[in-house]
């Protein structure tokens, strides 16, 4: 009996998104960046860098947020969806195998300063989802708008809602990817819709969100199911600025298609009836 109560304290459920992956001493969680150290829910990748770039801020994308302007890109490792187009999956979908380097917040908030000169604005954290590591945003973040610059956030907003009450304070904008619009796909994709749908209503309303929605050919591309994506956008806030953007083959979709241009002009006119801002990409 000591041994089944002892072993039971030992178990932790995580509570950073929808999965509650449920770990053992340390265990890994399905995003292979959070796991149970002693009892405690730690993210094995704070500041373990992966990537290290300053982009356009149009690239996150972001059309409507100081447009013009540069930021500098920082990603580590994990996710906790498993999307078989993955562009970045060489970072998303690795654990702790790979080779990092370390950058306290600090530091990574020191580099964003020095490039002010280069007309960067502040720190994107994006290539593989960064709020499987929260708390480097977090402490990042904050230091990022004490030095007076902006904070980004490219997410697949599958995260728990106090996750982002955590984070909202030092955020300025996000781009949300609002996958598609049926429960079925964001299960192949092993996430939750109506996670993501939340993340985007709670967002809106505390800083810029833009969404993103990857046209995957015979997966995502229906006009019904467009018009409803852009209608439930439309619910929560009509001039959310939304990126349809055209599929190329990656990852376990090397074998598709890219996806046909005027399909994505298609949707995008489709969209366009519901929602004042909608943009085309990768075409």
């Amino acid at each position: 009996m000591t041994q089944t109560v002892q072993s039971s304290l030992q178990t932790v459920t995580c509570s950073t998104c929808f999965y509650h992956c449920i770990l053992g001493p340390e265990q890994t969680g399905q995003c292979r960046a959070r796991y149970n150290h002693g009892g405690e829910i730690l993210p094995l990748n704070y500041g373990q860098l992966t990537a290290l770039a300053l982009d356009p801020v149009e690239k996150k994308p972001l059309k409507m947020f100081y447009p013009g302007s540069m930021i500098l890109s920082a990603g580590s490792y994990g996710c906790n969806l498993h999307c078989p187009f993955c562009q970045n999956a060489e970072i998303s979908q690795a654990g702790r195998e790979l080779q990092t380097e370390y950058m306290s917040p600090r530091e990574l908030a020191g580099r964003a300063q020095s490039l002010s000169i280069k007309g960067n604005i502040g720190v994107a954290y994006t290539y593989n989802e960064p709020l499987v590591c929260w708390e480097y945003v977090r402490d990042t973040a904050k230091i990022v708008h004490d030095l007076g610059m902006k904070n980004v956030v490219v997410t697949n907003g599958s995260v728990c809602e106090p996750v982002l009450e955590k984070i909202l304070p030092y955020i300025d904008a996000m781009n949300i990817d609002l996958k598609g619009f049926t429960p079925e796909w964001y299960r192949y994709l092993g996430g939750d819709l109506e996670t993501v749908k939340k993340a985007v209503t709670v967002c809106a309303v505390r800083c810029h969100v833009e969404l993103t929605t990857l046209i995957v050919p015979g997966w995502n591309d229906g006009d019904d199911e467009m018009k409803l994506l852009a209608q439930w956008v439309a619910s929560v806030d009509a001039g959310i600025p939304l990126h349809i953007t055209r599929f190329f083959p990656r990852y376990h979709m090397s074998g598709l298609e890219p996806t046909p241009v005027e399909s994505v002009y298609r949707l995008a006119s489709a969209a366009r009836r519901y929602l004042a801002n909608v943009f085309t990409g990768n075409c």
